[in-house]
């Protein structure tokens, strides 16, 4: 009798551990991004952005860029800091964009030359960036 038991808990032990850890959840609620988008689609609302984040800018340049579909070291690097300012740069892979490049009116840390930048695609913004004239040796998130 006292082995019968004993091989029952073992059994049930089995089928919680099962239940628990190798049956996958379902998820009941679609996912969803975490920030709603940010529209660009005007130079106006362009600047607002920056603005909104302390930021005084006077576009300098634009041009029109596809998003690499497969990711150099480099750009990496950069779609981690989007990553951390929950843009979606990613979920834009090689599709067109345009990048916006601004001159940053109120901020130059050591005399530096500050640009700000803004990759929109579909009229929203997917990455942006601050950083210093000189090659990047500042970089700072926009938000």
């Amino acid at each position: 009798m006292k082995k019968k038991k004993i091989f029952i808990l073992i059994i049930t032990a089995i089928i919680i551990y099962t239940a628990i850890f190798l049956i996958p959840e379902k998820k009941t609620e679609p996912e969803t991004s975490e920030k709603p988008a940010i529209s660009a689609s005007t130079a106006s609302e362009r600047i607002d952005y920056f603005a909104s984040h302390g930021w005084e800018v006077e576009e300098i340049a634009g041009k029109d860029i596809t998003v690499p579909s497969d990711f150099s070291e480099a750009y990496e690097e950069y779609a981690v800091f989007q990553d951390r300012q929950g843009l979606p740069l990613r979920e834009y892979a090689g599709k067109n964009a345009r990048i916006y490049v601004y001159d940053v009116k109120n901020y130059r840390p050591e005399n530096k030359k500050m640009l700000a930048e803004l990759l929109v695609c579909n009229d929203n913004v997917i990455a942006s960036m601050v950083y210093s004239e000189d090659g990047g040796s500042i970089k700072l998130a926009v938000s």
